[in-house]
């Protein structure tokens, strides 16, 4: 429970990585622990679709920079990181976001436990809904109408990790 907790409170968001990709073992061990999320009545809305071609990598990049305001010539809204995993969830599920949010947050936490840096990169729901987007589903075999919850990027940090910011003093708040 300790080591949980520990990975828990020390895992942050990484901005800046290394170029050498992921390694096959980490990302397996990553994904599994995506598919353990909750889901809604456990009906696993979520689909996974992991991106280490860096042709398309750069795509859903340059997709990404089109939905983010003040995006400059050239940016890369991922930071640098070798592997892209898109999260979408099934939009006939009325829990499609939360099961999505909660298979994203798994997939940061396994990241960190097993040595992996990760980010959660938002305007998937932009890109999905774009017609390059639904072109690129249609291309990767996923059919129905989903909704995408998030980028989760992954890669070796580039430097140290941010020191965390201290907690609110009234984020819990009793009833008893």
């Amino acid at each position: 429970m300790e080591a949980t907790l520990n990975d828990l409170k020390n895992r942050r968001s990484i901005r800046s990585y290394r170029p050498e990709q992921i390694k096959e073992e980490e990302l397996q061990k990553i994904l599994e622990a995506g598919t353990y999320a909750p889901t809604g009545m456990g009906k696993q809305s979520p689909k996974i679709v992991a991106v280490q071609d860096k042709e398309t990598r750069d795509l859903l990049s340059r997709l990404n920079a089109k939905y983010f305001p003040g995006a400059s010539e050239g940016m890369d809204p991922f930071y640098g990181a070798p592997t892209v995993l898109v999260v979408l969830a099934s939009k006939e599920r009325p829990t499609c976001v939360e099961d999505g949010s909660l298979v994203m947050g798994n997939l940061m936490n396994a990241a960190y436990a097993v040595g992996v840096g990760s980010c959660w990169i938002h305007r998937a729901r932009e890109v999905f809904d774009s017609p390059e987007g639904k072109e690129l589903l249609k291309k990767w075999g996923i059919e129905g109408d989903y909704v995408g919850v998030g980028h989760c990027i992954l890669g070796y940090p580039d430097g140290d990790a941010p020191a965390a910011k201290p907690r609110k003093e009234d984020y819990i708040v009793y009833v008893r």
